[in-house]
């Protein structure tokens, strides 16, 4: 399986190779998420698997009965009704009419279409089709199930009854291939994630690793997304120089692990009450985190020169999200404010990877999150308090 010859090319100079190189093997069972940009042959990958496509080169070697959903539109007849289309969709994957039947009433509660049942698909809104798609591609038991982003379609309830669905059909022993841009969906669902760039497949491994470097590839500036630098010719008390390191490449952090701030402070002008800080700042401006050196017997406040400040965090909680660094450079006694800076390093903290069996990590939920306990107690009862503890 290598690539789609582009339909109005010419001669070799002018063929668009959708997917090149790109082999892989799938077992049995097997749950796999695949990611990557836009264009990078996604969705060709999916048409190939699913057969509406044939590659121009290469060997597409399947073993089981398909079930897919790619692109609204995909599979069902317009002038059909929902009925008629489950119908028509389980006679295709090879089933009988009595083993459609079977499943017929529960493929209608999931896809919540019951009064509409009889209406042409046509008449569908766009959330309508792919619940009924996804119902229909999930229930009628294809040994492969092929899901793209479609999924996006859906409102957020349905999206978490189609992700259980799928882990379902996974622990059941049938191979599901998920395409998405929703990594926490892609990190909840997959354990292993191939990353396709430019028709290439250039990682295939575990889904966390296959994440970070996805994000990886998303800034062109990797090494230095999380970093700042004065302008020439700056003067006085300032902050010649900032860096975050983050735990993984292009200022991408992931939730719990150290991380690394440093700070290149430039001091011609040295205070008996010189002090630097630092906030760590949240996309609605919050400070989240405030970290500071106020050691009275700091170097800087009494020798002029140029300092290297560091700070370990051994674990970074901060909530997933985009955050950057406000900067403070200033005179404790005199209240005189050598430098501030706002905007800076900005990094991205995911979580990726972090499971919770009983709570969805969502964005604008919290700004930082901590271990702690909390207790319940019922007014004028004599019973004892209800303790808990709550492990971030």
């Amino acid at each position: 399986m290598q690539a789609v010859r582009h339909p109005f090319a010419r001669d070799d100079h002018e063929v668009l190779w959708a997917l090149k190189d790109c082999s892989f093997d799938v077992a049995r069972g097997d749950l796999v998420g695949i990611i990557g940009r836009n264009g990078a042959g996604k969705s060709t990958l999916l048409k190939l698997l699913s057969r509406i496509t044939e590659p121009t080169e290469g060997e597409i070697l399947m073993y089981g009965r398909v079930g897919a959903l790619l692109e609204v539109g995909t599979g069902f007849h317009p002038e059909l009704t929902g009925r008629e289309n489950i119908y028509l969709n389980g006679t295709i994957l090879g089933m009988r009419r009595r083993e459609i039947a079977a499943r017929f009433d529960e493929i209608v509660t999931f896809a919540e279409v019951e009064r509409f049942l009889d209406t042409p698909v046509k008449h569908y809104s766009s959330g309508m089709y792919v619940r009924l798609a996804f119902a229909v591609a999930a229930h009628l038991e294809p040994e492969i199930l092929i899901v793209d982003e479609v999924l996006a379609v859906g409102d957020s309830e349905f999206q978490r009854k189609c992700l259980g669905k799928m882990e379902e059909v996974a622990h059941a022993g049938r191979t599901v291939l998920f395409v998405s841009h929703n990594m926490q969906a892609i990190s909840t669902l997959t354990k292993r994630t191939l990353v396709l760039d430019r028709g290439a497949c250039v990682f295939d491994g575990a889904t966390s690793d296959g994440i970070a470097h996805y994000r990886a590839m998303q800034t062109a500036l990797v090494d230095r997304a999380a970093a700042y630098v004065a302008l020439p010719g700056t003067a006085g008390n300032h902050v010649a120089a900032a860096h975050v390191v983050t735990s993984d490449p292009g200022g991408v952090h992931r939730w719990g692990r150290p991380i690394r701030f440093e700070f290149d402070l430039v001091i011609p002008e040295p205070a008996s009450a010189l002090c630097f800080s630092f906030q760590v700042i949240d996309a609605d401006e919050r400070s989240v985190c405030h970290l500071w050196c106020f050691e009275r017997d700091a170097r800087f406040r009494r020798d002029a020169g140029r300092y290297r400040l560091t700070f370990h965090v051994p674990a970074l909680r901060a909530y997933r999200g985009s955050y950057t660094i406000r900067t403070f450079l200033s005179d404790r006694r005199t209240f005189t404010e050598f430098e501030g800076l706002s905007q800076l390093c900005p990094f991205v903290v995911t979580m990726d990877g972090i499971e919770r069996q009983d709570y969805e990590w969502e964005e604008g939920t919290s700004a930082y999150l901590e271990d702690h306990e909390w207790v319940l107690a019922r007014d004028g009862s004599s019973d004892a308090p209800q303790r808990g503890q709550f492990h971030a």
